[in-house]
Order: C-alpha cells, then structure tokens, then sequence
C-alpha cells in the first residue's frame, strides 16, 4: 500500500510540483504522517509548511498565465521529478520503505508530467480554451494530494 501510495503522490508531482510537498508537509505537520525522529522529520516543521504552501500557491497561479512553459521542458520536468522523489521517499519513510517510496515517486512524477501534459491538452480542446481543463487538473492534483497523505496512517 505504501508503494501505491507514494507512486500517487508522485502523479501529483507531475501535475503540479509543488502541491505534493505542500499536501506532505501539512500531513507531517497535522500529525497524520509519523515522520518524527526521522530524516523526513523536518517536513513536520511550520518553515516547510508555510514555505511549500506558498510555493503551491504561486505554482497554482503562474500555472494560469501564457507566458508558463510546458511541463515538459527540461526544468520543469526536472523539478517534477524531483518532487516526487522527495515526496515519494518521505511517504516511504512513514511505512518503513524510504528506497522503494523514493522509486515508486519518481515513476509516478513521470506519469503524472507525461501523462497530465495529454490530459489537460486533450480537455483544453474539448473546451476550445486551457483554463477549464487548467483548473480541473488543479483539482484533482488538491484532492488527489490530500486523499494520498490521509491514507498513509
């Protein structure tokens, strides 16, 4: 369950960088997440919290704005990945499976990024413009997050 778990919270990653860590970090901080005493513990602290929340924050508003470059791109793409090995490996850290929490986040960045990337192309279409299928993928990456970071304890 811990590896399907973090594979998730990796997609998360990959639709939105940011809202994963933040989801994480509040989960760590709310207590739902039993990160203390671990290399993980520092996600459980108000200056995470408060610092990814912000980040998730402006990541959900440039999201919105033309000028934001693909998903795709190298750094985009990167920190996607990143995230979710971050993200990944402390929802392993909470079962006891750092390492395969750790892969299982990556893969699922790589999904979430691809995959996001032809989802929300496809609904931009069927709308005839990307804000809609914007704030659906919004959406799902909140309560996707938040349902992940409940189901670990």
């Amino acid at each position: 369950m811990i590896y399907l778990l973090a594979l998730l919270i990796g997609i998360v990653a990959g639709l939105r960088a940011m809202t994963a860590p933040a989801a994480v970090a509040w989960g760590a901080w709310l207590g739902w997440l039993p990160l203390a005493g671990t290399w993980a513990g520092f996600m459980g602290h108000w200056i995470a919290v408060a610092i990814f929340t912000v980040l998730a924050v402006v990541e959900l508003v440039t999201d919105q704005l033309p000028s934001t470059p693909s998903r795709k791109v190298p750094v985009q793409f990167g920190t996607r990945i990143i995230m979710g090995a971050l993200t990944g490996a402390v929802i392993g850290t909470a079962g006891g499976m750092m390492v395969g929490g750790l892969a299982a986040g990556v893969i699922g960045a790589i999904l979430g990024t691809l995959g996001g990337a032809e989802i929300r192309g496809r609904l931009a279409a069927s709308f005839g413009k990307d804000l809609p299928a914007a704030l659906i993928e919004d959406a799902v990456a909140i309560l996707g997050a938040l349902l992940v970071v409940s189901m670990v304890v």
